[in-house]
C-alpha cells in the first residue's frame, strides 16, 4: 500500500463519525457478520438477557407466583449483614478459589508442558491418563469408596489395621476433614479443557522462535519459558485462567455429591450452595439473583486481576 493510498484512507476514516465507520465496515462485511448471527443472538437470549434480568430482579421480592415487589438494595444488606450463612459461604468459597484455582492451573500448565517434551505416541496415551478423571462418571464413586465412614472404607481399614486410629473415621460428616478432601478431590479432577488447551497451545508453537530466541541470548528453557513460550501461547493461557476461576468458584457440585446438601455444620457450605438453596428449594428469586450478581461480579473481577497478570508475562 503507498503511503498517498495509507493517508487517503486515514482522512477517510476520521471525516466518519465511529457509528458511521462502524456501519461502513458492516456493510462492506455483510457476509462475516451474517455468518456469526446466530451464535450472537443464541448468546444474547441465553447469556446475556439471563445476566441483565438476574440484576434486574436482584432489586425485587420475587416468588415466581406473584409479580415483582421493588425492594432495592434490601437483598444486598440482608445478604451481607443478616444472613451469617452466607458469609461462611463467601469464606469457603474464596478459600476453596483461593487453593484450587491456582494450584489446579499451575498443575494443568506444568503436566502439560511435561507431556508435550514426549513422543506423540506416548503424549496421547499420557494425556488420556491425565485427562481421563475429569470425565469419569466414577470419581466421586472411587472416593466415596475410598474415605467411606465405616471399616469397610479403603482408608479407615488401612488406618485401623495399622493402629493409628481405633474407631472409624466418618470422613466426609466431619467438619474438619470435609473441606480438605473436597479440595483434593477438586484438584484431582481438574486436569480437563484447559489442560488440553495448554498441550494444544505448546503444539502451536513455531519452533524457529527458540532458535531466534538461542541467537537472541536465550539460554536456558527457563528463559525459554518465560520469553517465548508463555507470550506466544496468551490466547490458551487466558482460556485455561478463564476455566480455572470457573470451576474454583461453582465447585459445588464436588461438595454435593460427597457430602450431600448441605455439608455438616456449612463447613463446605459455598456461594453456589447458597443460591441453589434460595433459588432452587425456597423459590425466593429476587434473593437468589443478589447472591448470583454477588458471585457474578467476584469472577469479573477474578478475571480482570487475572488478565492483568498475564499481560505481564515475557516483559
Amino acid at each position: 500500500m503507498s503511503n498517498h493510498t495509507a493517508k487517503k484512507k486515514a482522512v477517510s476514516r476520521k471525516d466518519l463519525t465511529y457509528r458511521q465507520w462502524i456501519w461502513k465496515e458492516m456493510k462492506k462485511n455483510w457476509v462475516a457478520y451474517l455468518m456469526i448471527l446466530p451464535y450472537v443472538l443464541i448468546f444474547t437470549i441465553f447469556t446475556v438477557a439471563p445476566v441483565a434480568l438476574s440484576i434486574v430482579i436482584s432489586f425485587t421480592d420475587f416468588n415466581m407466583l406473584q409479580m415483582p415487589n421493588v425492594v432495592w438494595l434490601d437483598n444486598y444488606i440482608n445478604l451481607f449483614f443478616a444472613d451469617d450463612i452466607f458469609l461462611i459461604a463467601l469464606k469457603n468459597t474464596f478459600v476453596f478459589a483461593v487453593i484450587v484455582g491456582p494450584v489446579s492451573y499451575l498443575m494443568s500448565f506444568l503436566v502439560a508442558w511435561f507431556i508435550n517434551e514426549l513422543s506423540p505416541r506416548i503424549r496421547a496415551i499420557v494425556t488420556l491418563v491425565f485427562y481421563a478423571p475429569s470425565i469419569s462418571g466414577q470419581v466421586y464413586l472411587i472416593w466415596g469408596t475410598l474415605f467411606s465412614a465405616d471399616s469397610y472404607g479403603w482408608v479407615n481399614a488401612t488406618l485401623l489395621e495399622l493402629g493409628f486410629i481405633t474407631t472409624p473415621i466418618a470422613w466426609f460428616m466431619d467438619a474438619d476433614y470435609v473441606m480438605p478432601l473436597c479440595i483434593v478431590v477438586a484438584l484431582w479432577t481438574s486436569l480437563g479443557t484447559s489442560f488440553l488447551s495448554f498441550i494444544a497451545g505448546l503444539q502451536g508453537i513455531d519452533r524457529s522462535l527458540y532458535e531466534a530466541g538461542a541467537v537472541d541470548g536465550v539460554k536456558n528453557r527457563w528463559q525459554e519459558l518465560w520469553y517465548i513460550t508463555l507470550p506466544s501461547m496468551r490466547p490458551q493461557l487466558m482460556f485455561g485462567a478463564i476455566m480455572a476461576i470457573t470451576g474454583s468458584f461453582g465447585f459445588g457440585g464436588v461438595v454435593t455429591a460427597l457430602c450431600g446438601f448441605p455439608s455438616v455444620d456449612y463447613a463446605a457450605h459455598t456461594i453456589m450452595h447458597h443460591l441453589e438453596d434460595f433459588g432452587g428449594q425456597r423459590y425466593e428469586i429476587g434473593y437468589s439473583s443478589a447472591i448470583a450478581v454477588v458471585l457474578f461480579a467476584i469472577m469479573i473481577a477474578a478475571n480482570t486481576i487475572v488478565k492483568k497478570v498475564l499481560s505481564k508475562v515475557g516483559n
